[in-house]
């Protein structure tokens, strides 16, 4: 595979001369552009990779001379290696655009092979002057992303975080991170620096033959021209079929290993206008992807100890037959509740809830049709409650509700919706005869002189309770 020619760039407003010149360039193995005038040089070196400038200073309008000086103030065009051909007197042409930072200045007329031979010692110049700045800028960017990785990132964040910095490292807009397995059909997306929205996006790995290749063999796929390398053959069949090429004009796969195994690649892509993937990104993106894998794996391992964690909790604070808050987070959770309203000068309603006559529903129908009920209920206090409310199975048929933020003529809407909502409800066996049920409710809000805390805003929604069931039951009571 061979190396994509230099570009060479000529400004020169004799059309003639600029296009006899290009044809000797040609020849000699180098690409080609021309332009008429400084008018619309920084368009065009925007969106084209030029190795080196030549540049006529006699032109109308802005001379070489503004069009050079321009050049070097700008920082984006400040080390393109600049050839300047004059008609003026060599020594005054030359300390002026020297001084202005010109590589070179040659006269008109000039000798073929001595131009030729100016061309080659400035584009190697430039070359191993960019290649140094590159190095520079590259370890500068390896340092920054390292210092951004090595704090505790979920994989989600670090993935985003990597796709971003090696896009920015190696200023190509399309970046990502697809994780798969060898032999697999199908990949995940999980970052993608063009759209910082996207993830767990699934993708055809068929579609992608160099991600396959890289995951397959376990090596570096770098693709300098997708208009010549056999991997992309069957890509740009189809594409032709379709009367288009193929939208990419490089690619950089990088696989990674995760404990030991093969996990997925950095995908790395380049398109129209973009200068083509080469070694120095090969060497930048391969620093970062080494650099990554220990955060990567740290971070899996600290996402699965949170997850165990988080599942221990749920252990410890949930009733395992409804799924509610138990009695111990429910006491956890009063307090917090209780403090919150307390700084914020705000109401806490508590809501104790009891089934009716529960006792006897056992011993009628025995004691998994009794538990089957009891779930029922909780699924019921469940849906309605708020992203804010906390529901907890206080013990046996009890239940407790706390309403933040809700007064005494709010918590009653409420009790009366759950009674509502018992009496059209179904329980008991699915498929069977339903099984009546209703409920007693006592309502307490905090803050009331009789509970100054949690303990005694408990009491106090307990002994409500009472009240509604010796008032007759299915009622509520405050």
């Amino acid at each position: 595979m061979t190396a994509l020619a230099p570009h060479l760039l000529i400004v020169d407003d004799d059309q003639t001369f600029a296009r006899t010149l290009s044809r000797i360039l040609t020849e000699n193995g180098y690409e080609t552009g021309m332009l008429s005038s400084g008018d619309g040089l920084m368009e065009y070196l925007a969106v084209h990779a030029v190795d080196l400038l030549i540049l006529d200073l006699s032109m109308p309008g802005r001379d070489g001379l503004g069009v050079l000086e321009m050049l070097k103030r700008e920082p984006a065009t400040a080390d393109l290696p600049i050839l300047v051909l004059t008609s003026a007197p060599r020594e005054e042409s030359m300390v002026r655009a020297l001084a202005l930072g010109a590589a070179d200045v040659v006269s008109k007329p000039f000798r073929v092979p001595e131009l030729l031979a100016r061309v080659r010692t400035h584009l190697r110049a430039g070359r191993e002057l960019n290649e140094a700045r590159s190095e520079v800028r590259a370890q500068a960017a390896l340092v920054e992303i390292l210092r951004e990785i090595t704090t505790n990132l979920t994989p989600r964040e670090l993935f985003q975080v990597l796709v971003r910095r090696v896009a920015t490292g190696l200023r190509i807009p399309r970046s990502s991170i697809i994780l798969g397995k060898p032999g697999a059909e199908r990949g995940t997306v999980v970052a993608a620096s063009e759209n910082p929205m996207l993830t767990d996006l699934p993708i055809e790995l068929a579609r992608y033959p160099e991600i396959r290749r890289a995951l397959e063999t376990g090596e570096v796929v770098l693709v300098r021209d997708v208009n010549s390398d056999a991997v992309y053959s069957g890509i740009r069949e189809r594409w032709r079929t379709l009367g288009q090429s193929v939208p990419t004009t490089s690619a950089l796969v990088l696989p990674f290993t995760l404990k030991g195994e093969r996990a997925g690649v950095f995908f790395l892509r380049t398109v129209e206008g973009d200068p083509p993937l080469g070694d120095a990104d090969l060497r930048f993106a391969s620093s970062v992807v080494e650099s990554a894998v220990s955060a990567i794996e740290k971070a899996f391992d600290l996402e699965e100890a949170m997850r165990r964690e988080e599942a221990m909790r749920h252990l410890v604070e949930t009733d395992p037959l409804t799924g509610l808050y138990n009695r111990r987070a429910l006491d956890e959770k009063l307090k917090q509740e209780i403090d919150r309203a307390a700084r914020y000068g705000t109401v806490l309603t508590c809501v104790m809830v009891d089934i009716d006559s529960f006792k006897a529903l056992n011993d009628a129908h025995g004691h998994p049709v009794g538990d089957r009920v009891l779930t029922q209920f909780a699924e019921l206090l469940r849906r309605e409650q708020r992203a804010v409310d906390v529901v907890a199975r206080y013990g046996g048929e009890e239940f407790v509700v706390l309403l933040p933020e809700t007064g005494p003529s709010g918590a009653r809407l409420f009790a009366e919706r759950i009674l509502r909502r018992v009496t059209a409800s179904s329980f008991g066996e699915t498929g069977g005869t339903p099984i009546p049920l209703t409920i007693s409710l006592g309502l307490a809000t905090f803050p009331d002189e009789r509970a100054q805390d949690g303990d005694a805003l408990l009491r106090l929604a307990d002994r409500n309770l009472l009240r509604a069931k010796s008032d007759g039951r299915n009622r509520y009571r405050d």
